[in-house]
């Protein structure tokens, strides 16, 4: 069997069983396996919560100050303000990325691009 006939053959099973079962919600060109089941939908859904709500807590001991990404970069502004030079020589500029890197996953947790 070439696997490029068994493709369609699938596909045209498919459609056939979707038709027979009175499936409407079926859009043409995604896949059957894209389709979720409403118990992997409410699997996801619970999950995504848990996620959201265990990343509430991760700065929730942490002293205002630290856990916010303006206050942080001020305490930073008032370093290059007042010591140019060691600000400088502890590249700085070079730090914030990694140092921001976490907050920044944090707030992006809950970010959907396509809602």
């Amino acid at each position: 069997n070439n696997s490029s006939e068994f493709i369609p053959k699938c596909r045209a099973c498919r459609q056939q069983a979707r038709e027979q079962s009175g499936e409407g919600d079926h859009h043409e060109g995604l896949s059957s396996d894209e389709e979720l089941t409403p118990t992997e939908v409410d699997e996801f859904q619970k999950s995504k919560d848990n996620v959201l709500e265990d990343s509430r807590k991760i700065f929730e001991d942490v002293h205002a100050d630290f856990c916010d990404i303006r206050k942080i970069l001020l305490k930073f502004q008032e370093w290059k303000e007042k010591f140019p030079d060691s600000y400088c020589d502890a590249y700085i500029s070079f730090c914030l990325p990694k140092l921001l890197n976490p907050l920044i996953r944090v707030q992006l947790i809950s970010w959907n691009p396509l809602e």
